[in-house]
């Protein structure tokens, strides 16, 4: 009897047990299943955004705003480049040095380093106990002269009158020869004031151009050929080239040299071809001729310098403004896709020539954009996209 009353109570503990069993299981079941659909949503919004990234999106109207320009990648007949460093001088057939012939004292300074200067405008004033000398003995000289010359010939000997022409001439060389000027000399005589023989003068500018070098101060007395000022037209510069022998052999005058500089590429010709091996680098100078628009180059820099040979190769090339460095520093272009999307991708740079760019790492076809890639690059990096990083 005892038996039979226990029976049901182990058949509804076992029916208990079981149901607790399964309902876990089922949770179990359904939460993996959860997680299964979360992680696999998760992964599709990942590779969504992965999809989205290193692309910028433009519409019609923000295309032609930003001047985006879209060219099949091809071939093109490119000039095999002698590239070279380079160093940007002085064009020194246009420049001029402004020194004195004599010891004098810095009175005042009336431009500055960096002005623009016309020819003949006024630079400083000086003053010298050898300049007030010589000042003294033109007015002297030009008196006697002044004296004779109204006597005439006829009366005063023949000998006087062409003494005191030659004493005059004399002087008045002298004293251009120190510094002043021919109208300062002659309103210095006009004046017939002694007491402006004090030895003061100014210098004028020899050329127009701009003060590119000064060594002086207010108040110095300096020597004789001493360099005060540098003035030069900026607007031409040479840059100096230097090639070993075996590449001079391809070089003529006229050669047409691309330079590339932090500010750009310019384009210029070699003028001129040292014929002195330098015994240390045992290499030869080529100097190029380049105009300076903007002021761009100043004397010192070093840049690259590409010299075009004879040789011509077909490569896949672009236009320079289709490549730009990205944020890591390597080149990339901008491929353009579908809806008005554009694509970053990372190409090799081989050569430039020409205005071209001879590129590695796309099949030919493919739709590159030549102009509006500095925009794209913009909005790229304000998403902070990283190409090395996907």
């Amino acid at each position: 009897m005892k038996t039979n009353y226990y029976i049901p109570l182990l058949g509804l503990f076992l029916l208990s047990t079981t149901t607790v069993v399964f309902s876990e299981e089922d949770h179990d079941s359904h939460d993996k299943a959860s997680k299964h659909e979360s992680h696999k949503e998760h992964g599709d919004s990942e590779k969504h955004d992965e999809h989205e990234e290193g692309v910028v999106s433009l519409s019609p109207r923000q295309q032609e705003i930003a001047g985006i320009v879209v060219e099949p990648l091809r071939k093109r007949e490119l000039a095999s480049d002698i590239r070279a460093p380079g160093e940007v001088k002085l064009n020194t057939y246009k420049t001029a040095k402004v020194a004195t012939q004599i010891s004098a004292k810095i009175i005042k300074r009336h431009v500055s380093l960096g002005e623009h200067v016309k020819a003949g405008q006024q630079l400083l004033t000086l003053s010298g106990v050898d300049m007030a000398e010589a000042q003294g003995a033109l007015m002297l000289a030009n008196q006697e002269w002044i004296r004779v010359k109204k006597l005439g010939s006829k009366v005063a000997s023949g000998r006087r009158y062409a003494e005191a022409r030659v004493a005059r001439q004399l002087a008045y060389a002298k004293v251009r020869a120190y510094g002043m000027t021919s109208q300062g000399i002659d309103e210095f005589l006009a004046s017939g004031d002694a007491r402006k023989a004090n030895g003061e003068f100014l210098l004028l500018a020899p050329r127009e151009g701009t003060v590119a070098q000064e060594d002086f101060i207010e108040g110095a007395v300096i020597e004789p050929g001493h360099v005060l000022l540098t003035i030069t037209d900026e607007t031409s510069l040479w840059v100096e080239a230097r090639l070993t022998p075996q590449q001079l052999s391809g070089i003529d005058n006229d050669t047409v040299a691309r330079v590339k500089t932090t500010a750009g590429w310019l384009t210029g010709r070699v003028s001129q071809r040292h014929h002195m091996l330098d015994e240390n680098t045992r290499t030869i100078a080529v100097r190029i001729t380049l105009p300076n628009p903007d002021d761009r180059l100043h004397p010192g820099e070093f840049v690259d310098v590409f010299l075009q040979s004879g040789q011509h190769n077909d490569v896949l090339a672009v236009p320079e403004t289709a490549v730009v460095r990205s944020t890591d520093g390597d080149w990339q272009v901008f491929i353009a896709e579908h809806d008005g999307e554009f694509r970053a991708v990372e190409v090799k740079v081989l050569k430039s020539s020409s205005g071209y760019t001879h590129i590695e790492g796309l099949q030919p076809g493919a739709r590159v954009v030549t102009k509006g890639t500095f925009f794209l690059q913009s909005e790229l990096a304000k998403s902070g996209f990283d190409i090395h990083n996907h």
